[in-house]
């Protein structure tokens, strides 16, 4: 009796054995790569399902730990912050408001609707610290490989540590890509003819490091946000410097609209005769914002040649009494073709007064010693010349991803609910919106990632695969990226790097926050696409 005894407690032993062998424990639950505004909220929202006993809605406690969901931050950086960590030129901000770029578990009560890059990456390392994510942060660590195993059933991150040097791995269940979209490294950089011969200086925005400007004459190459923002910052005699002259080059027009750049109605909507808290008065004028972006980003797409209208009548406005000509602010593409440019309290176009400041619509033949030379025959005399020519694409912020040892081309899938991928296990890329703001997309995606891994908990399954060929129909790649149809320069180079759209629901993007707001928080988990395993 005692040997039949030994005899089954040695095959339970082996069963064990075995089982420890093909699934061996996990580092971490969730690993999320960065630590911008993506990242750090979808690590609130992890910290939020802990203190809720994974399915309530409590607010968590300051400075608690030992999550149920167990999680880390790599972030390749050494602050947190992302965009809003890297950029630092001058007049660098936010081209949405603030109402909708905060996070809705933390409302950004401010009355600047577009807030400076500073001011947001305080907001984001004070959300931090509240909902207790920094201490979860492993700074200067980039992931450089993910390999997923199906026999394991985990993801192995090869991870470099930039403090030391050592290169090591973990393991984790999940992983959740909140690197953004774009190169940190570099940004889209042309190379101009006889760019070496210029004798001043040459500066990226996204390596610009306290460049001085003072009494400089400065071109500025671009036609986005960016170049937009720079111009009446340079010029601002209010500031620290002030360059003695700025001219913007762009190659082609772009729409800009000006905005209002204070917002007080959050004040007079919860004062002192109002029966509205502040935080309900958020809530209705978020919603109102929210309406506003859709709104105005129907009207573009279903009536183009009004909104085209529009646009170029407030711009007239804008210019009347200056030499501009608005000819400079009408393309030839349609609004929402590529994205529109927000100024705030018309400060370009105040800017554009001055006659320190130019815009130019041209194209370059060639660098000089003192400037450009244009196709025109004009010349632009200039001491610095900053190439605003955009961003350089990647997915996951350069690392590499492998499944079952097969290098996985992330540009040839589709994305699924614009969150995971055709094909790809337990893994997110989340992506914010082009037509409103980023957050917005960011925070619905994190919520639906929380309820995604609360039933896969919940009905004890290891594995979520979104497989867009079902029983009933099939799936169909098209050329559009998860960044929708933008003709911008900076997406269609990154066409072969971002995922692909879907011919139908759900691998299509709708860029729609009320629809995806029902698909991500209240439509089930389970469909046709999404294949869960144990």
């Amino acid at each position: 009796m005692l040997d039949m005894t030994a005899a089954k407690q040695a095959v339970k032993n082996r069963f064990k054995s075995k089982k420890s062998l093909s699934h061996p424990p996990v580092d971490y639950e969730v690993l999320i790569i960065g630590a911008g505004i993506a990242g750090i909220g979808m690590a609130c929202r992890l910290q939020q399902q802990k203190h809720k006993g994974r399915f309530g809605q409590k607010k968590p406690k300051q400075h608690q730990q030992n999550s149920t969901q167990r999680f880390v931050i790599l972030e390749k950086r050494a602050d947190l912050g992302g965009t809003w960590d890297l950029f630092t030129y001058p007049g660098i901000r936010s081209d949405s408001d603030a109402l909708t770029f905060g996070y809705s578990f933390r409302p950004w009560l401010d009355h600047r609707m577009l807030a400076k890059g500073a001011d947001i990456k305080r907001y984001v390392a004070d959300t931090a610290r509240e909902f207790a994510v920094t201490e979860h942060i492993r700074y200067q660590h980039e992931v450089q490989q993910l390999s997923w195993s199906s026999r394991h059933q985990q993801w192995t991150a090869m991870v470099k540590n930039h403090r030391s040097g050592e290169v090591f791995t973990l393991t984790a269940n999940f992983v959740v890509g909140a690197t953004g979209y774009y190169d940190y490294e570099q940004g889209y950089r042309p190379y101009f003819d006889q760019e070496a011969v210029f004798q001043g200086r040459i500066v990226h925005p996204q390596h610009w490091q306290n460049l001085n400007y003072q009494d400089k004459k400065v071109v500025i190459i671009g036609s986005g946000a960016t170049a937009m923002t720079l111009l009446p910052a340079l010029v601002d005699e209010a500031g620290e410097q002030c360059a003695r002259h700025v001219t913007l080059l762009q190659r082609s027009p772009t729409y800009v609209a000006s905005v209002a750049g204070d917002d007080y109605a959050l004040d007079w909507l919860s004062g002192k005769f109002s029966p509205l808290s502040k935080e309900q008065a958020y809530t209705v004028l978020r919603a109102r914002n929210v309406l506003m972006q859709q709104g105005i980003y129907r009207a573009a797409i279903f009536a183009p040649k009004v909104m085209k209208a529009l646009l170029k009548q407030g711009v007239k406005k804008e210019l009347k009494g200056s030499n501009v000509d608005v000819a400079h602010f009408v393309p030839d593409y349609n609004p929402w073709d590529e994205r529109l440019c927000a100024v705030p309290d018309s400060d370009l176009f105040k800017a554009l007064h001055s006659p320190r400041a130019q815009m130019v619509t041209d194209e370059i033949d060639q660098f000089t010693k003192t400037g450009i030379m244009l196709k025109s025959g004009k010349h632009l005399n200039a001491d610095i010349i900053v190439t605003a020519t955009g961003l350089q694409l990647q997915m996951l912020g350069g690392a590499t991803v492998y499944i079952d040892g097969q290098a996985m081309d992330i540009g040839t899938r589709m994305t699924y609910k614009a969150v995971m991928i055709e094909g790809v296990p337990n893994m997110v890329a989340l992506f914010g919106y082009t037509n409103a703001s980023w957050t917005l997309k960011i925070d619905l995606a994190c919520q639906y990632v929380v309820r995604l891994l609360g039933y896969m908990h919940k009905n004890r399954y290891q594995v979520a695969l979104p497989q867009a060929k079902t029983d009933r129909a099939q799936a169909h790649i098209q050329p559009d990226t998860v960044m929708g149809a933008l003709s911008a320069g900076y997406v269609q180079r990154a066409k072969d790097t971002l995922p692909k759209q879907g011919d139908r629901y759900p691998w299509y993007v709708t860029n729609n926050y009320l629809s995806d707001r029902v698909m991500l928080k209240y439509r089930k988990i389970t469909d046709d696409w999404l294949h869960f395993s144990r």
